[in-house]
């Protein structure tokens, strides 16, 4: 169905799209031009038409439909570059989580048929990390579901690909959060401060590891959101915030009421390598700004996997700071939120205001 022009253009993002060549815009929207009679992508390279000539439509066959023709500059119907690519990088990811042990930068480049360079920039374009990032995370999983399910430590570092333990635990409290031991103990000796305070949306709890802030939850009962980390940390110390501490409290409880001011967080985000790319995409969203579960599998280049975003969307327990409250159904209408559809609304509305 064709969609008209809105009375002032810059209401509308895909005339911005179209303005700046967005190719992060190929396959969301075409738009055809009245007076040549064809349809393109909103990356084409053509001097863009004046806007009362140009009709936004959903897909090529909406336009077809309307009798527009197929622009022979960018063959919008033909698979775009950067689509061809996102299907590459999650072939290149599906390779990485199947090998035995991690592969070189030289040995992926060559799977993808690019110099190490253009590979290592197009691969993190599409999932938001790098090669190596990629791969530690998915053997970093793998680490912890042999640890979780009873294997030595020994064991689970080789089953996950390290060829030395020594590999491993230099960098092993970047990938637990702790040593292999403690996670093993379910967080034993492990400190775990927490405090609660209140905002608008209610009670929030803020917990910080030694690494970073491991979880921010807002809710309407401040006991249950105390156990909730008890929960999650069962044998780990937690340990009351001091006056320093509620002082980062005071940080992310600004950081619900005035979304525009931004602010980094020390962060400990610990999750599979799956959710780390959704949780990256997330935090490349725009204050002010929504996409879609499709949306967001097509950026991390896995575009089938629209209900796994979603999950990963719902396994998030960094609220607002990783921003899943920006996620929305294909349609706009709001999804499910871990705390509560009224607070993402709330969240969303105040980023409105702000943007």
């Amino acid at each position: 169905m064709m969609t008209t022009m809105p009375t002032t253009i810059q209401s509308d993002p895909r005339w911005e799209a179209i303005t700046k060549r967005d190719a992060a815009f190929d396959g969301q929207f075409v738009y055809s031009v009245k007076t040549t009679g064809v349809y393109c992508r909103p990356s084409c390279a053509a001097r863009p038409a004046r806007p009362e000539n140009i009709a936004f439509h959903d897909t090529c066959e909406a336009a077809e439909a309307a009798g527009f023709r197929a622009c022979l500059r960018c063959k919008p119907r033909d698979q775009s570059l950067r689509a061809a690519q996102a299907a590459m990088m999650a072939d290149i990811c599906r390779w990485i989580e199947d090998a035995e042990e991690e592969p070189s930068l030289a040995q992926l480049a060559r799977r993808a048929h690019l110099s190490p360079y253009h590979f290592h920039r197009v691969f993190k374009a599409a999932t938001g990390v790098t090669p190596k990032a990629y791969a530690t995370a998915r053997r970093s999983k793998k680490v912890r579901e042999g640890l979780t399910s009873g294997e030595s430590v020994t064991a689970a570092l080789y089953d996950a690909g390290f060829g030395s333990n020594g590999r491993f635990y230099e960098n092993s409290n970047g990938i637990l959060g702790m040593t292999p031991k403690r996670f093993q103990n379910g967080g034993a000796d492990t400190d775990i401060r927490f405090a609660l305070g209140q905002c608008s949306l209610g009670a929030i709890l803020v917990a910080q590891s030694d690494k970073g802030v491991c979880a921010i939850s807002i809710g309407d009962d401040a006991d249950a959101l105390v156990r909730e980390v008890q929960d999650r940390f069962p044998n780990a110390n937690l340990i009351g915030g001091d006056g320093d501490f509620e002082a980062l409290v005071a940080r992310v409880v600004g950081l619900v009421e005035a979304p525009n001011l931004g602010g980094d967080l020390p962060l400990d985000i610990r999750g599979t390598a799956f959710q780390q790319r959704v949780w990256q995409a997330l935090r490349d969203i725009p204050t002010g700004m929504t996409v879609s579960y499709s949306d967001i599998a097509q950026r991390i280049g896995d575009p089938k996997a629209v209900r796994a975003v979603a999950g990963a969307c719902a396994a998030n327990t960094l609220a607002v700071v990783i921003p899943c409250h920006r996620v929305v159904r294909t349609d706009g209408a709001l999804s499910g939120y871990r705390w509560g559809v009224e607070r993402k609304r709330a969240l969303l509305l105040k980023e409105a205001a702000c943007a």
